[in-house]
């Protein structure tokens, strides 16, 4: 099998060591040498395994990504040589001969042969940015899951605030839990704190603040409401950090909140995942294969099995579905055009799914060309398979229903 790269090692990671094979030149014909040797996982016996890869030459090194192990190997040997981090799907061992050397040594002749190609791997910028919003992200959701807890505690004590409120924790809502937590317990006191619009659903108010609150219940409620208000604060301190961090991205952002339902914070997710280079990806199609939200493909024997997506990235498709729900409820727009004509015969995940292509599609051609969102309109499907064969279709639709139809143009009416 022809040796593509000459001196390339291989590293199986474990938190505890890794195991380092390398293959080189054995420096007599043809032949190659191999050679094993296992470093304890601490930075000092780290930095012993890169000074010997130097010594020996080594100009590729390939890793398994192994949970967050992978990271502090990566990031030692990014700069002095090319490190390829690998899918540990595209590299399955021999069955029955599994131990850490043998998968060095796998992993080795795999990259010395290039059969595997290697992942994704943003500058270390865009890395930091990544771990930024991912936090914030996670934040939001535990800020999510603990007002879900609260709204099961009101349930718990016969309070209907979430039938009636639409948000229990808006400006009315706020009010009336604090006054239930500070011990009062009369409907029509805790009604009058309605602000603005609510103060017409008095009557309402009054029969869903009816319950058993308890003191137990105020005590859950105030820890509750204190941990919602530690994530908003965290929530705003990284989002301030985040745009401190996107300074140099600026135009980039500036791109991405073109595209209808893409606000600030979703093209930040965005930025944050692909990166701000976008010639690491040859084409638009690479970019929505590497995200997950393209139907995959799998044949054997010449038949087509499932085409379901593949996983990708999981950060990358929430925020990327987020925009596309808001695009499909956007009016006129090429999204929300391409969502109906989808969703009526194939559902609503999978049109959501086909937006969320779109939206990555126009993200690789704005930043290749630096070139701001161009909508083809809400009519374009109806323009591109002309008003003459669309007219025709839709009368012969209402023909096989029974009807006679007469056209008359919306002038002459």
């Amino acid at each position: 099998m022809e040796v593509i790269h000459e001196r390339c090692a291989g590293i199986d990671i474990s938190k505890i060591d890794v195991k380092v094979c390398i293959r080189v030149p054995s420096g007599t014909g043809t032949r190659r040498r191999s050679e094993v040797r296992t470093f304890s996982a601490v930075t000092s016996a780290l930095l012993a395994m890169r000074d010997w890869l130097l010594a020996e030459g080594i100009t590729v090194v390939g890793m398994e990504a192994t949970g967050v192990y992978w990271k502090p190997v990566f990031y030692l040997l990014e700069h002095d040589m090319e490190c390829w981090l690998l899918n540990a799907r595209h590299m399955k061992s021999v069955p029955g001969r599994k131990t850490d050397v043998k998968d060095s040594e796998w992993i080795a002749t795999l990259v010395e042969h290039g059969l595997v190609r290697p992942s994704f791997v943003p500058p270390e910028p865009i890395r930091q940015l990544r771990d930024v919003t991912r936090y914030r992200t996670e934040i939001i959701r535990e800020r999510t899951r603990e007002t879900q807890r609260l709204e099961k505690l009101l349930e718990d004590t016969g309070i209907k605030l979430s039938a009636t409120v639409s948000n229990i924790l808006g400006v009315s809502g706020r009010a009336m839990l604090e006054a239930l937590i500070a011990g009062e317990r009369d409907p029509h006191d805790l009604a009058d704190l309605a602000k603005g619009s609510m103060r017409r659903k008095t009557d309402a108010l009054v029969e869903a603040l009816t319950g058993n609150f308890t003191a137990h219940h105020a005590f859950l409620a105030r820890a509750m409401l204190d941990r919602i208000d530690a994530c908003t604060a965290t929530e705003t301190k990284l989002s301030e950090h985040i745009e401190v961090m996107l300074q140099p991205f600026r135009r980039r952002i500036e791109l991405l909140v073109t595209i209808p339902g893409v606000d600030t914070r979703a093209a930040q997710v965005i930025l944050s995942e692909i990166g701000a280079d976008i010639a690491r990806f040859p084409s638009a199609a690479d970019l929505a294969s590497w995200a997950g939200v393209c139907p995959g493909n799998h044949q054997s024997g010449g038949r087509t099995g499932s085409g379901k997506t593949r996983h990708g990235d999981p950060w990358l498709k929430a925020a990327l579905g987020q925009a596309a729900a808001s695009a499909s409820r956007t009016k006129d727009t090429y999204l929300a055009a391409r969502y109906r004509r989808i969703v009526a015969r194939r559902g609503k995940k999978r049109a959501l799914v086909a937006v969320e292509h779109s939206i990555l599609t126009a993200v690789w051609h704005m930043f290749t060309h630096d070139a701001e969102y161009a909508d083809l309109g809400g009519h374009y499907f109806i323009e591109r398979t002309g008003r003459a064969r669309q007219t025709r279709r839709l009368v012969s639709q209402l023909n096989q229903l029974g009807y006679q139809v007469t056209l008359q143009t919306e002038g002459a009416a």
